[in-house]
């Protein structure tokens, strides 16, 4: 679906903010999204990501990261390979995404910001969560909603 300059930008935005939650999330939301026909990558180096196989892999890495967040032994989302990995994906998805509206190179943009801000916004406010909790673990699973459910809204505004 063709959509405005910039609601694309918008949905760009917040599906980076999505990847800066979760790195898979976003790429695995826009990859089905592609599939089922609501993006139209196949003419752009992003086509893999419409490919039949492509959104079950980044579904089954996202899951595994829902899984692997909860253990005591995930290094921080901040550290610079896990903070780096969230922008890959939060320019990826945004790009993505910016097709729909015209503007590639722009979407990849406001996916890198949404990165930067749902990856630094996300540590403060689960930390802040956690502390309320006196656990992270309830902190973790809120988070994972958050993102969920985001991914969802932007799908669903994509199709």
């Amino acid at each position: 679906m063709q959509q405005s300059a910039s609601i694309a930008y918008i949905l760009a935005l917040l599906i980076g903010c999505i990847a800066g939650l979760r790195t898979f999330t976003a790429p695995a939301l826009v990859s089905w999204v592609a599939r089922l026909g609501g993006l139209n990558l196949s003419e752009t180096w992003l086509a893999f990501l419409g490919a039949a196989w492509t959104p079950w892999i980044l579904t089954l890495l996202a899951v595994g990261e829902l899984f692997a967040d909860q253990l005591p032994s995930m290094p921080s989302r901040t550290a610079p390979r896990g903070f780096g990995a969230r922008i890959v994906s939060g320019a990826i998805s945004g790009a993505a995404v910016g097709t729909a509206g015209g503007t590639m190179v722009g979407g990849m943009i406001a996916g890198i910001v949404g990165a930067v801000i749902g990856t630094v916004g996300g540590h403060a406010f689960r930390a802040q969560l956690a502390a309320s909790f006196r656990r992270d673990r309830p902190a973790a699973f809120i988070e994972d909603a958050i993102a969920i459910g985001g991914a969802l809204a932007v799908g669903i505004a994509l199709r």
